[in-house]
């Protein structure tokens, strides 16, 4: 089978649909999608089950759990004005901050048709969205205190660089600069999950909220975890202005980490960004990376973090994919340490040293 071909395979229809082959297969357990067998017994979409799954992976975008879906394709549309009007309300904040843009520039232009030329040093902060976050901040060690400066915060920005790079300090850097920012380590999966069980048994409503995000998660493919639900919890949680996750893929396989990615760009981030230290292929794919989305590099060298751009031949793209590992070589080098240094002398303190997912 091929691409042009009237049947496909399930990698070849999850590919074309945006979801992974393991959702395809839930699907297929929840009786919502029943895929063709071939004589040897492979699965095989065809045009009608090709066109099930894309009203199924559209009401999925659209918010709706796997039983919600369900229900609709059953006939039962209650769930669907909940999912749509929270859907419009994402779309009129953004038609929101736009008109907000839209009315600056014009202000702007206005004044320069006048003889007022605005302050080139001011066109930054007065084109920003309202409410959007800029960072400012002396880099930590390695880079010995040099300013770094991110005023074009997205949505998500994945932190990305080689063992050794300093991604770590730079990411509890920003949670440190970042006004109400949390930082998600990964003991997650060590203890973390406890705290978070306590946390969920203590608030009705942020339980509603976990259960809602796993049940969406499992339905992508998913297999709840401790450091699923731990994550989840952070994730879900009221408060914090911004979250900074360490290694976001920690003790999550392969099909769960395209399922939290898959549901992270979904999922209304508005004013609380999200920083991402990852080095897993399954959570940057850097050709599904969208405008929503930023990469930064921590370089090998300590040169400063610098912003990629996620195509090849940018600056910086190919140490960016390098860096990236599929799930199942990152399972084989967790831990992995870059160098140990010596003994310190007598009188002197232990070196810089040992680094690991730093």
């Amino acid at each position: 089978m091929n691409a042009s071909a009237p049947f496909l395979s399930p990698a070849e229809a999850a590919q074309r649909l945006g979801v992974s082959t393991k959702a395809l297969r839930v699907y297929e357990e929840r009786g919502l999608l029943a895929p063709l067998r071939t004589a040897a017994g492979w699965r095989a979409y065809g045009p009608d089950e090709m066109a099930r799954a894309q009203e199924i992976a559209a009401l999925r975008r659209l918010g709706l759990s796997v039983a919600e879906v369900g229900r609709v394709l059953g006939g039962d549309a209650t769930d669907l004005e909940p999912a749509l009007a929270a859907h419009q309300a994402v779309l009129e904040e953004r038609i929101g901050e736009l008109a907000g843009l839209v009315g600056t520039v014009r202000d702007l232009r206005r004044e320069l048709s006048q003889g007022r030329a605005p302050a080139v040093a001011d066109l930054d902060r007065q084109l920003r969205p309202a409410g959007a976050i800029a960072v400012d901040l002396d880099l930590p060690w390695p880079w010995d205190g040099e300013r770094f400066e991110l005023h074009d915060v997205r949505p998500i920005t994945f932190i990305v660089g080689p063992l050794g790079s300093g991604k770590t300090r730079l990411a509890r850097g920003l949670a440190e600069a970042i006004p109400g920012a949390s930082f998600l380590g990964t003991e997650r999966a060590a203890d973390g999950a406890g705290a978070a069980r306590a946390r969920i048994a203590q608030d009705p409503a942020l339980r509603l909220r976990v259960e809602r995000a796993l049940g969406w998660l499992v339905g992508d493919g998913a297999t709840v975890a401790d450091a699923l639900l731990a994550l989840v919890a952070g994730l879900e949680a009221e408060g914090p202005t911004a979250l900074v996750v360490d290694m976001v893929e920690e003790g999550l396989d392969h099909a769960s980490q395209e399922a939290l990615i898959a549901h992270l760009r979904r999922r209304r981030t508005g004013g609380r960004p999200l920083f991402l230290l990852t080095r897993s292929t399954a959570i940057l794919d850097l050709a599904a990376v969208g405008a929503d989305e930023a990469i930064l590099l921590c370089p090998a060298n300590h040169s400063p973090p610098m912003r990629v751009a996620p195509w090849p031949g940018a600056p910086g793209y190919e140490a960016v994919a390098t860096c990236l590992a599929a799930p199942a070589v990152r399972a084989r080098t967790a831990g992995t340490i870059a160098w140990r240094p010596a003994p310190a002398p007598a009188g002197r303190p232990e070196g810089r040293g040992a680094l690991a997912e730093s």
